[in-house]
């Protein structure tokens, strides 16, 4: 099975949507895709999940489908969106100095792309 690590940094709706259209993609086609929010991209968390947002429905989407890895904790505490993150349901990851390691996806064969 073909994996990929999706580690979006950038904090633009406009790139975040084709990481979500790509998670669920790579999801339907029976791949192991997997989003990491990182960066400036954990300032997107609370508009998110507001059910008027143009992506909420696509973000919904892929948190029901499992595809969201988690939420980089040093950027999100950074970005004061720690305690959304922890409300939506998503895990803050910082096994690498507060932030997730693309090395550990790698050794577990994920292919990393970042946005």
């Amino acid at each position: 099975m073909r994996k990929a690590a999706l580690f979006v940094f950038n904090g633009d709706p406009v790139c975040f949507i084709h990481v979500l259209l790509n998670g669920l993609d790579m999801k339907a086609k029976g791949m192991d895709g997997r989003i990491i929010v990182e960066g400036a991209a954990t300032a997107l968390l609370p508009k998110l999940a507001q059910q008027e947002n143009p992506l909420h429905t696509l973000w919904e989407k892929a948190k029901s489908q499992g595809i969201v890895e988690g939420v980089c904790k040093g950027c999100a505490l950074k970005m004061g969106t720690a305690d959304e993150a922890v409300n939506q349901g998503l895990s803050l990851l910082d096994d690498m100095s507060g932030h997730p390691s693309m090395s550990r996806y790698m050794e577990e064969g994920f292919e990393v792309i970042s946005f």
